[in-house]
């Protein structure tokens, strides 16, 4: 329509070149024709700003609503007077720009292509009321302006009706997440109170804890303190300590040598039982034989005969030979028994294991010279029997048990000290 309008103006401007006749006064409002006058108080004139103009010109606020507002400014608009004259004003400062950018127009076409241009750009307020008081436009081009502005009102009413449908929607999706917020908003802040209930907790807690390890440290120290005070009254408790200490080594050793024994005697018997069976097999043997068998038997047997059950002190000798010792005495049936003359042994154990021997070997090589008089001084007070041997070889102490055992089996009952190479 406005290109068609623009065709009819372009004619009418051939019909009436550079519009010779026309003057450069702008039209007022009360200039315009009626039919314009709608359009442009309910386009170019917001209805919040008509409602203050026209308050201003009547000197107090109107209470009509806005249809009556809309007519009664219309009607106002015809001629010339207080009200027309406050619109005419406003309108002119509100779109003084488009009206500066519309005086650029000096024909007719010039001017339907402002309009034109306003249409695609979206800004028709300014544009209308520029065109319609504009020195040039006539007739056609009004007629054209007010059909274009009809259409765009009809376009504009159902855009908004969209937009406030799209509006509605929108409200009630503003709503639904509204809703949802404030539900998520209640978990966060119950969420948040129960976990600054555990916080309180927990801090309860660690009070409660310090205050507990706090009572205890007081509480150990308290019996440090009497434990060394304790420690403090009684004399020799380290002393008394070590040889509880070694009361436990020597009955642990003790149980040791029992199981041993208990071994030993089984082994014993089946000795006996296969010497018994040797004896038998020697009988039937030849007499030069025998004699030889007879002289065997006489270094072995008599060692486990005499020293079964017995209980063999070894005094002094080197600490690497104690285990061939024990060997030794143990394998013949007898119970083996050490000290080390003094080195490391308490002197005070010596006189025990006196008293608890039956048979003293002293080794005179690897033994204090104390020790050395007090096994000679016990063993000549007490009649027991004392072998002395100076090399602390194990061949030394086989010789030192042959010798001692051959002399019990001649049946002397006086105490003697025998030495043995």
């Amino acid at each position: 329509m406005c290109d068609k309008h623009s065709s009819n103006t372009k004619n009418d401007a051939a019909a009436t070149p550079n519009a010779a006749g026309v003057g450069s006064r702008r039209r007022r409002l009360w200039d315009l024709s009626r039919d314009t006058h709608c359009p442009v108080i309910g386009v170019c004139i917001p209805l919040a700003v008509l409602r203050r103009l026209i308050s201003k010109a009547l000197g107090g606020s109107t209470q009509a609503d806005d249809y009556e507002l809309h007519v009664g400014a219309i009607a106002e608009c015809g001629n010339r007077n207080r009200v027309s004259e406050i619109l005419q004003e406003d309108l002119d400062q509100r779109y003084a720009l488009t009206i500066k950018r519309f005086r650029s127009a000096k024909t007719h076409d010039a001017l339907a292509q402002l309009w034109v241009d306003a249409i695609y750009q979206g800004d028709v307020a300014g544009a209308f009321w520029a065109g319609l008081t504009h020195p040039l436009c006539n007739h056609h081009i009004q007629e054209g302006m007010c059909r274009d502005m009809h259409m765009l009102q009809h376009q504009a009413g159902a855009t908004v009706r969209a937009d406030i449908m799209r509006f509605n929607a929108v409200l009630e999706e503003n709503a639904i997440l509204a809703r949802e917020i404030a539900k998520q908003q209640e978990r966060h802040t119950r969420y948040v109170q129960e976990k600054t209930q555990e916080l309180e907790l927990l801090q309860q807690s660690i009070v409660q804890l310090r205050a507990e390890n706090i009572g205890k440290e007081s509480v150990i120290a308290y019996l440090n303190t009497d434990l060394q005070a304790l420690k403090n009254t009684i004399p020799e408790l380290g002393s008394r300590q070590r040889l509880q200490q070694k009361v436990e080594q020597m009955m642990s050793r003790q149980q040791e040598l029992e199981q041993l024994v208990r071994e030993l005697k089984h082994k014993l018997i089946n000795a006996n039982r296969r010497t018994t069976t040797n004896t038998e097999q020697l009988e039937q043997q030849p007499a030069q034989d025998m004699r030889a068998v007879e002289i065997k038997t006489h270094r072995t047997i008599p060692i486990a005969i005499h020293l079964q059950q017995k209980n063999v002190l070894c005094v002094g000798g080197r600490s690497g030979n104690v285990a061939s010792y024990r060997d030794l005495i143990e394998r013949v049936g007898g119970r083996f028994a050490h000290h080390d003359g003094g080195m490391e042994d308490s002197q005070s154990l010596l006189d025990t294991s006196l008293a608890a021997a039956d048979l003293v070997i002293c080794q005179t090589g690897c033994i204090s010279h104390n020790a050395y008089w007090r096994v000679k001084e016990f063993c000549k007070r007490t009649g027991k029997r004392c072998v002395f041997i100076e090399n602390p070889s194990v061949s030394s102490l086989a010789r030192g048990l042959e010798q001692a055992t051959e002399d019990l089996d001649v049946g002397k009952k006086e105490p003697q000290i025998t030495p043995a190479s």
